[in-house]
């Protein structure tokens, strides 16, 4: 039987090893900086000749209002949505193998939201009023507007945000106590030490972790498929063809959960390589993640051909006319390739051959999130093209550089802060790996002596 994770590893050889993945990446990781910042550099270049020229650069006219923007926007939200759910639910469901692997994808969580926050401002234009869409208190009864998708967004990100943050701090408290006691003086320890809250890892403070991490995973669990529901009714409730479908909510959270499977499988081949944790994020553990990412892809499919089979089937004749021109129109090519990336590339990941095969893992991964990109696009692009009066109808509107130049940068953005975060703090739980192999080598334990007392 293959095991998760070796029984006989020393905790201080644990210690080690996280330790030192602090100090000592291989050099890929300074490679994966340098791009991230290039790509960076590119995103925020655009943003700036962007708000100095005017939104007309950015190819966004009426009726066409959106764009990448909003679909890139859609996208880091739904990729945020598979770390701090998958491991607030594997851990209700007390499975061992999410313990080396949930801490970077909590991490991936934060930083997409993060990411997905500055969409709404880029798209804004004038970032200044970005203000009348905060939830605030007043007494004049105007702003903000309570009854705009806007507000529900921005709502919906800094609940999600700051939940998910305190879920990845609270869960990091013990392991920020082993750097602080374990490392040399200087920037770091202060830092360790200040976010430790003086953790000593008594009886008492161990119980009231325990309860606080448990609390805070049952509370994000209907939060995060709240928050994507959310997102899904800015859609769902207008009177567009091809968006009023009432099962875009859960359609949206599979569609959350299915990419940021792929983008954990993703990282976790990253990070496997460039922190050296090969003895931690095993193949066994990859495997898993493989296997549930190939059941979400399913249930995605299932939940794309239910939405394609009721607009078909019903008397809408606009919406029926939106998913034609998708299949057949000058969308035609993303449609396509959605339905391959999306549908037809998971199906290499039922065969056990390739389910640790890291090669084709990571290239099936990055195709399975290219297709989920291509399906927020589709969702946006084409209905806008072809909406309800035929003197809006335009035959395609196609991003301009300077959207490109954005959605580029977002992904810079978004490394450079997951691979910063891995360099300064542990990306794989200490405290937690050490009680799975104890837990692990007790049972061997038990097995091999219930195995004498039979003979």
């Amino acid at each position: 039987m293959e095991k998760d994770i070796r029984e006989d590893i020393a905790w201080a050889k644990i210690n080690g090893d996280v330790l030192k993945s602090l100090e000592n990446p291989r050099k890929l990781y300074w490679v994966i900086i340098a791009v991230a910042l290039l790509a960076f550099g590119v995103g925020v270049a655009c943003e700036v000749y962007q708000y100095n020229v005017g939104m007309g650069v950015a190819n966004l006219d009426n009726p066409h209002v959106w764009g990448l923007y909003i679909a890139t926007f859609i996208f880091w939200i739904g990729m945020s949505h598979s770390g701090t759910l998958l491991s607030a639910i594997l851990h209700l469901m007390h499975a061992d193998w999410r313990k080396p692997i949930y801490r970077f994808a909590e991490a991936m969580t934060t930083f997409s939201l993060m990411t997905a926050g500055l969409f709404v401002m880029v798209h804004i234009g004038r970032l200044w009023q970005f203000y009348y869409s905060l939830p605030y208190p007043n007494e004049r009864g105007i702003w903000p507007n309570f009854q705009s998708p806007l507000l529900w967004d921005a709502m919906a990100i800094f609940t999600y945000l700051s939940s998910s943050v305190i879920f990845l701090y609270v869960g990091m408290i013990p392991d920020l106590a082993i750097c602080r006691d374990h490392l040399h003086p200087g920037w770091r320890k202060k830092l360790y030490t200040l976010l430790a809250l003086g953790w000593e890892g008594t009886d008492r403070q161990w119980r009231n972790f325990r309860v606080t991490y448990l609390t805070v995973a049952c509370f994000l669990i209907p939060l995060a498929v709240s928050v994507h529901s959310i997102v899904a009714s800015d859609f769902a409730m207008s009177q567009q063809p091809g968006w009023h479908v009432t099962s875009f909510p859960p359609y949206f959270v599979a569609g959350a959960l299915y990419s940021g499977c792929a983008a954990i499988i993703t990282l976790f081949i990253i990070l496997r390589y460039v922190f050296r944790f090969e003895e931690y994020m095993t193949l066994p553990i990859l495997k898993k993640t493989v296997r549930l990412t190939f059941a979400i892809a399913m249930v995605w499919t299932y939940l794309n051909a239910v939405e394609f089979a009721s607009v078909w089937y019903s008397h809408d004749a606009p919406s029926k006319d939106v998913l034609i021109q998708k299949m057949v129109g000058p969308y035609a090519f993303a449609w396509w390739g959605m339905i391959f990336c999306g549908s037809i590339v998971p199906l290499i990941l039922a065969f056990k051959r390739f389910q640790t095969n890291i090669p084709v893992l990571l290239v099936v991964s990055l195709l399975l999130n290219l297709g989920m990109w291509l399906e927020r696009w589709m969702i946006v692009s084409p209905t806008f093209s072809r909406g309800y009066y035929r003197g809006t109808w335009v035959q395609d509107q196609w991003p301009s550089l300077v959207q490109w130049g954005m959605v580029f940068g977002s992904f810079g953005w978004f490394t450079l802060l997951f691979m910063i975060f891995c360099k300064v703090f542990p990306s794989v739980s200490m405290y937690e790996v050490k009680e799975m192999v104890y837990h692990r080598s007790l049972h061997s334990k038990k097995g091999d002596t219930a195995e004498q007392g039979a003979h």
